[in-house]
């Protein structure tokens, strides 16, 4: 048996429904992973955590009772040692500049 690492796996398993979309992240949830997103129109499920591929695919199609297909696995253990600089970072994005605020006193009234 293969250890589990961390990984990012992309499975595509058919989701008609929203209800089928709710079992799906029920049974990635309780499979206690770092995070997941569920396409609904690519029909596609992304899980990344400290897992074994096989073992989701497996146990999704045991519950779902729906054919699953493994199409990406991607190990994150492989850069920097145990996954450092794999974190989201933000671009960089100049402040906002506000203008100056009216100065009640000079302004006359329109009254």
């Amino acid at each position: 048996m293969s250890e589990k690492k961390q990984c990012c796996v992309v499975i595509r398993i058919n989701l008609d429904c929203n209800a089928c979309c709710r079992k799906v992240r029920r049974i990635i949830i309780n499979m206690k992973v770092e995070t997941h997103m569920i396409h609904k129109k690519e029909r596609q499920v992304i899980v990344c955590g400290r897992l074994r591929p096989s073992d989701v695919a497996v146990k999704l199609q045991k519950k779902m009772k729906r054919r699953v297909e493994i199409l990406e696995v991607e190990d994150l253990t492989t850069d920097h040692g145990r996954g450092e600089g794999q974190e989201y970072q933000q671009p960089y994005e100049p402040p906002h500049e506000y203008s100056p605020e009216p100065d009640h006193m000079s302004t006359p009234l329109l009254c």
